[in-house]
């Protein structure tokens, strides 16, 4: 008998859905879109749709693993769990608990994945990971500016004149945003796109201006220039309510239009006309993630910031600079879940560069590395190196539903549930503010597959602190939700709901009243000077780019990309599209027409990183000498592409450099 649930979508992804489940004799045989949720409406994604897949699929790994000879064998979860035990009580020991790296990403966003952070505190502390190959040097960059990454709820769209998507193509990654934009546009708001790819967001556009990848901080510098040369800029918001306001101006007089434009490859007549469509307030911008992911990421960040505070755009109905909303998890009670002041040691390895970090450390090396919630051999920059440091380590223990390339290099595997196979709730800190509530749907699970949270229960049971584990899953979840009872959200109302909306601010800023030392919006930050020494912002550029390494960019000449797919969360489901998948370089069309390039033709990329092989598809409208290979893909398919990728940080040290990558191209 066929029975229909509500749950959410787990992917850690902007719109964060509402899910209807049909489940006929304990299977999930259907996902489609809850119509009730407030901002997803019904509609889902074809990733959501594949979660049916993902759980029901034949590949799964149902049973705990350990290589012996280099041959996974299938073991008791007794006999895991107390090798694994047994090895981590000796390391504490004989090196400190340091020894053992906790590499963790975000594959999903239930909130009790975060306990994995509780045992490894309990523990003793852990080398960790800080940073993130996402959007860490956003992030980063509006704390030093606003005090806070935050972003104006969905509605406010309404109250837009104007609004600027900034590299980020939401058609792909934020689909209720696209039908937003459509809605909008046709009440007359003017829509612009600026982005090196012709996307499908930029098909909708007014206006979209392509533009040199990396250089969008430039773009944003010039447009500052010249509402300033207009006299457009917003007097009273500069003269009240911002710090560091004349350096900005020093900055801008050392640089002329013509030169920035030259920079950007935007023309300066298209500057001046953005000048005045941000003048032409309310005007919103929707910055992407990829904006960042160069060494000169979060300066890109800042710089865009202050075209929004300069055009006065900072705290308005209809304005915003929109990045990231992290108020949303802030929302919740961590500290109490996850109990950092138990820890006793600590130590941090940069997430972009815990290869080299684990390959160089010392007192104590690692000796260990546990993997939750992430596949890094596909998704770490520099992979060659990733997979040296990986199988250096004694022991590798990978927590997985699939045998991804990392769980291939592990010593143990441990399988453990999807989603509809637990409870737990679910929010996004990038686009709405409404958390969601997932239910366990499938009561018995494939194999002798377990939760995390099961595991990580055991774990700590063995080692001597399993009363910091002694809680049901429902005494978790009323933890989290701590903060949030007074305010009338609770366990029992969200169960009851499905949805609930978080008490955040939605329209941020509102009250000029901002969270850096000197309560104003910073152009120069006091928060950076004390981290890095300064907090001026400059007009720096990429790493790889003819301004800053000419030689290197004489031999890899073009700009490579790796943006989200189309039909995967990162690495989640390449295996599961069924067909061969194929590697596939799209290509602009001056590259096409230099190197005698035809759709279907077999090339290589390469740089002194490393190569790939794929097949080509001409990308029309791309900006000159730019390529775009999808980031994600297993290499039985043909990658990962991030053997191409540096592990170089960001400038404020918190971000990856991804798509800071210059190639070379030839037909094979």
């Amino acid at each position: 008998m066929q029975k229909t649930g509500k749950s959410a979508c787990p992917l850690n992804c902007w719109d964060s859905c509402g899910f209807h489940v049909t489940i006929e004799n304990d299977k999930i045989i259907k996902i489609d879109g809850d119509p009730d949720h407030p901002i997803t409406k019904g509609k889902i994604c074809g990733r959501g749709r594949m979660l049916e897949a993902r759980t029901n699929s034949s590949e799964r790994l149902l049973y705990p693993l350990k290589k012996v000879n280099g041959q996974f064998q299938q073991i008791s979860w007794d006999q895991a769990l107390n090798e694994i035990a047994v090895k981590l009580d000796n390391i504490k020991e004989s090196y400190g608990t340091t020894a053992v790296l906790h590499s963790h990403d975000y594959a999903n966003n239930g909130i009790l994945k975060n306990l994995d952070q509780r045992f490894f505190n309990c523990y003793g502390g852990v080398t960790e990971l800080y940073g993130s190959l996402c959007w860490g040097a956003g992030i980063e960059a509006q704390k030093w500016d606003f005090g806070n990454a935050l972003s104006h709820e969905p509605e406010d769209i309404y109250n837009s004149k104007n609004i600027v998507i900034w590299g980020r193509n939401v058609a792909r990654t934020n689909m209720h945003f696209y039908e937003k934009l459509l809605e909008v546009k046709k009440r007359g708001a003017k829509l612009f796109v600026i982005d090196p790819l012709a996307n499908a967001t930029a098909k909708i556009a007014n206006e979209h201006i392509t533009i040199k990848p990396g250089m969008d901080g430039l773009l944003a510098a010039g447009i500052i220039k010249e509402i300033l040369r207009l006299g457009l800029e917003d007097r009273h918001f500069l003269e009240h309510f911002t710090y560091g306001f004349g350096d900005l101006k020093k900055l801008l007089n050392e640089v002329s239009l013509t030169k920035l434009s030259e920079m950007t490859e935007v023309p300066a007549a298209t500057i001046t006309r953005l000048a005045e469509v941000f003048t032409d307030k309310p005007t919103a911008i929707y910055m992407g993630l990829g904006l960042q992911r160069y060494k000169n990421g979060g300066n890109t960040i800042r710089l865009i910031d202050a075209l929004a505070a300069v055009s006065g755009n900072v705290g308005i109905a209809g304005g915003g600079a929109n990045y990231a909303n992290i108020q949303v998890g802030q929302s919740f009670a961590f500290a109490e879940l996850i109990l950092p002041n138990r820890r006793q040691q600590h130590r941090q390895f940069s997430i972009m560069k815990q290869a080299e970090e684990v390959l160089a450390a010392t007192d104590p090396e690692i000796k260990m590395i546990i993997v939750t919630c992430g596949n890094p051999l596909t998704q770490i920059p520099d992979s060659t190196v990733v997979e040296k440091a990986f199988t250096s380590v004694e022991t590798l223990v990978v927590i997985e539903q699939f045998m991804t390339d990392t769980a291939k290099l592990a010593h143990y595997v441990l399988p453990t549930t999807t989603a509809f196979e637990e409870e737990d709730f679910y929010y996004s800190s990038m686009y709405h503010h409404y958390v969601n509530y997932g239910p366990q749907l499938i009561q018995d699970t494939p194999g002798e597959v377990k939760s995390e949270v099961w595991i990580w229960t055991e774990l700590a049971k063995m080692l001597g602190f399993g009363d910091e584990f002694a809680y049901t899953r429902e005494e978790w979840l009323n933890i989290t939700l701590k903060p949030l009872v007074a305010k009338g959200i609770t366990l029992e109302k969200l169960k009851k709901t499905g949805t609930l909306e978080l008490p955040v601010a939605k329209i941020p800023w509102y009250d000029k009243r901002f969270a850096t030392p000197s309560g104003k919006f910073e152009f120069t930050s006091q928060l950076g000077e004390e981290k890095l020494g300064s907090g001026l912002l400059t007009l720096s550029v990429p790493a790889e780019s003819k301004w800053t390494d000419p030689l290197r960019a004489e031999k890899y000449p073009y700009n490579l990309l790796t943006i989200h797919p189309l039909r995967s969360n990162h690495s989640q489901n390449y295996h599961l599209l069924g067909g061969k998948v194929n590697l596939k370089v799209e290509v602009a069309r001056n590259i096409a027409a230099e190197l005698s390039l035809e759709n279907g033709d077999v090339v290589r990329v390469w740089n002194d990183r490393g190569e790939v092989k794929g097949i080509v598809s001409i990308l029309t409208g791309a900006h000159p000498n730019t390529i775009n290979i999808d980031e994600g893909i297993w290499r039985k398919f043909g990658g990962p592409v991030n053997t191409l990728t540096s592990s170089r940080p960001s400038d404020n040290g918190l971000g990856s450099t991804l798509y800071d990558c210059l190639v070379n191209i030839e037909k094979i």
